[in-house]
């Protein structure tokens, strides 16, 4: 076996990691805890609120979604051709205008309007963010033999800090009556500081490998990267992953007033979730880089999400008729913890460097598609009986689980597939 150097920090300290990782990490936590202040809420806004249909509000959810992951591509494209700085903060700015729109928004029309704009936001910052933390892990994994897994477990981490502190957020002003309209502003809120902090704080350079040259180095850059096999195969299996995520926000929003009567447990459910990951994504991480290869990880991780969903219908309500959906987001997020770290460590093995923006973006347009197709089909079975919606439900992440099994193993720690200079 093949002994490869070892920092003299673990990279499960953040202060272990290298300034700009720690800023890129920092990011994810800000940009979280304004987003979640305001998402948790908004299915039962549209629907109490502002009285839309059940199949209205899977299209407005599938729509938001959508806009930021479907155009996720344009952010990643942007980011390889300008660097991180200008999209980060071009997304901020737009992000705040979205959420102070939305807070105002009393139609179907400017309802759609203000998700869509604050969709398009995430696809500007989140690739920009992602790209990089990506670029930067495998040039941390050279020069310090560390899983490039357990530096985006690290990310992760804190991205579901700022999704824990956010609901909570969201949940205390609305119980100080402050309303929907004012998470919005909370929201918008954060997210100033956050444009603020990177104006000063992100590099203005891009930070990247020398691009290539020749034939097919612009132009052709979409056609190079769709034409490759194996990344599509990936975005088929992430598709299968967020499609079922997204029912924290459907379907799991339904099956919590079905079984309370109200959405007061909702902000409980989802700090339970952020909570798993806070404490164990790093140590599930650490074990799972050094010995599950990504695929079996990503596979592992959908067949997790899938007994979530088979549960839901099989477990009694226990006490306070939560036990169902209790399990549903524990085994959620534990599937999650398993397959987001290898999905993304698998990206810059898949695709040469001067295409991950373009990549890291195309993977979540791709499977923004199927959310907003799985949104509306989800939206038109919640009044289905509970086990035909959620063995439908199941067989999604069961099928991205099969096709994992198809892809390349993945690269072990220490054999990077490509070198770049931090």
């Amino acid at each position: 076996m093949t002994t490869y150097p070892r920092s003299t920090r673990p990279a499960t300290d953040p202060a272990g990691l290298r300034p700009y990782l720690r800023l890129l990490t920092a990011t994810q936590f800000a940009f979280n805890t304004g987003f979640y202040a305001v998402l948790p809420y908004l299915a039962a806004h549209l629907g109490d609120g502002l009285g839309m249909a059940g199949w209205l509000v899977g299209l407005v959810l599938g729509l938001r979604t959508f806009s930021q992951q479907g155009l996720f591509v344009v952010g990643g494209a942007l980011t390889d051709r300008y660097g991180p700085r200008p999209v980060v903060l071009a997304g901020c700015v737009l992000r705040i205008a979205g959420f102070c729109w939305l807070a105002l928004a009393g139609s179907t029309a400017t309802v759609i309007g203000a998700v869509l704009l604050i969709g398009f936001a995430a696809a500007l910052f989140s690739p920009a963010v992602e790209s990089e933390t990506a670029r930067a892990a495998v040039a941390y994994e050279t020069s310090t033999g560390t899983p490039r897994a357990q530096v985006l477990a690290v990310f992760s981490a804190a991205g579901q800090a700022g999704a824990f502190l956010g609901p909570l957020l969201g949940s205390l002003l609305l119980l100080l009556g402050g309303g929907f309209r004012t998470a919005c502003a909370a929201g918008a809120v954060v997210f100033v500081g956050v444009l603020a902090g990177h104006a000063r704080l992100m590099p203005r350079g891009p930070r990247r490998v020398r691009r290539g040259r020749g034939p097919g180095a612009g132009s052709g850059a979409p056609r190079e990267v769709l034409a490759n096999r194996p990344f599509l195969v990936l975005c088929l299996v992430y598709s299968s992953y967020l499609v079922s995520y997204n029912q924290l926000y459907l379907a799991l929003p339904a099956e919590v007033e079905q079984a309370t009567g109200s959405q007061e447990a909702l902000g409980g459910l989802f700090a339970l979730s952020s909570l798993l990951v806070v404490a164990a994504q790093l140590p599930l991480t650490r074990w799972s880089a050094r010995r599950v290869a990504p695929r079996s990880a990503l596979a592992t991780g959908l067949a997790v999400v899938a007994a979530g969903f088979v549960l839901v219908p099989v477990l009694p309500g226990g006490p306070a008729g939560l036990l169902p959906v209790s399990a549903f987001t524990v085994l959620l997020t534990l599937g999650q913890m398993l397959l987001v770290p290898a999905a993304r460590g698998l990206v810059p093995d898949l695709v040469e460097d001067r295409r991950l923006g373009l990549a890291t973006g195309a993977m979540s347009s791709l499977s923004g598609v199927a959310v907003l197709v799985g949104s509306a089909a989800t939206g038109t079975l919640l009044d289905a009986p509970g086990p035909v919606l959620w063995t439908a439900l199941a067989a999604v992440p069961l099928a991205g689980a099969a096709i994992a099994l198809t892809l390349p193993s993945g690269r072990g720690a220490g054999e990077p597939a490509t070198t770049v200079t931090d």
